[in-house]
């Protein structure tokens, strides 16, 4: 983990917008050392295309993660890509995309770990700049916990309650964000919802592209997608990978220890804004000086 990475191809794919049901272009670029991710609207004047990854523009929460740069333009429901390349340790790309929101594939971030993959990853003459969350920072809403704490690795632990439902009641998971374990563990769940919310989605004009090929839904205590669900626990991993994806916004990879209690993309937002209002709760570092005190430790 101690260089900096991107892709050693350009690669290209298509789908659905969940939310508009339009279809949906997207090319990822390789970009050069401390570029970071960048989204490129190419629908869009050149002069209003550009939209960093950052958690200080995230400008809307409901259902997805939704991005607007200082001209107004913006890109939605970015999480599962970010979780990607979080999970596959891509620093700099470049995201180009035709509509106002990347497709949403098969809900999950499986199809876009296979397109980093087909593209190659190409390791860079830079270190990593990494995030060492230096203190305990908490944000609360409600019933709903996030907080960030101190720990020489990435990990997540989440906990989510729906108790409407026997499928899920409650649901704990914990994610270590070692070599290979985005992919394995959490890369394939989907996101989720209700049968009896899609109505009132469509009327708000959200969920116009979402069907049983890219979300899991749940109506009373079954599952009504034929294939049934991946994991007996796909929900609270699914909410991981999300929270994986949310915290990439950060400008870099967080070197601490994440704990969500019924979290979402508007909580995970918070503790970011939460840690960064605090100039002693963090600080840059070098992955080089990360990693060489791991190996004397």
């Amino acid at each position: 983990m101690s260089w900096q990475q991107t892709l050693k191809s350009t690669i290209n794919c298509a789908g659905i917008g969940l939310h508009s049901g339009r279809r949906v272009r997207m090319t990822l670029r390789p970009a050069p050392v401390d570029h970071g991710i960048t989204f490129i609207r190419t629908d869009v004047p050149a002069d209003r295309a550009a939209i960093p990854a950052r958690w200080d523009l995230v400008s809307d929460t409901r259902l997805c993660t939704l991005l607007k740069n200082q001209q107004g333009t913006t890109i939605g429901t970015i999480e599962h890509l970010m979780a990607a390349l979080r999970g596959l340790n891509i620093d700099n790309v470049v995201v180009e995309v035709d509509a106002p929101e990347l497709p949403i594939m098969d809900g999950s971030s499986a199809p876009f770990v296979f397109l980093i993959e087909c593209a190659g990853i190409q390791q860079q003459e830079q270190p990593r700049r990494v995030i060492r969350v230096l203190k305990d920072v908490r944000v609360q809403d409600g019933d709903k916990i996030v907080s960030l704490s101190p720990s020489p690795v990435s990990s997540f632990r989440a906990e989510i309650v729906y108790e409407n439902t026997a499928l899920i009641r409650r649901q704990e998971g914990f994610l270590r964000l070692t070599d290979g374990a985005f992919k394995a563990e959490v890369a394939d769940c989907r996101t989720f919802g209700f049968a009896h919310e899609v109505e009132a989605m469509r009327k708000a004009g959200l969920g116009q592209g979402g069907s049983l090929d890219n979300a899991v839904v749940i109506e009373g205590d079954r599952v009504l997608n034929p294939g049934g669900l991946r994991h007996t626990d796909e929900f609270i991993r699914h909410k991981i990978l999300d929270a994986v994806g949310d915290l990439y916004l950060a400008g870099g990879p967080i070197l601490g220890h994440y704990q969500g209690l019924r979290p979402g993309h508007a909580m995970n937002n918070g503790i970011l804004r939460a840690m960064f209002a605090d100039a002693t709760a963090w600080r840059w570092e070098d992955a080089e000086v990360w990693d060489n005190r791991a190996a004397v430790a």
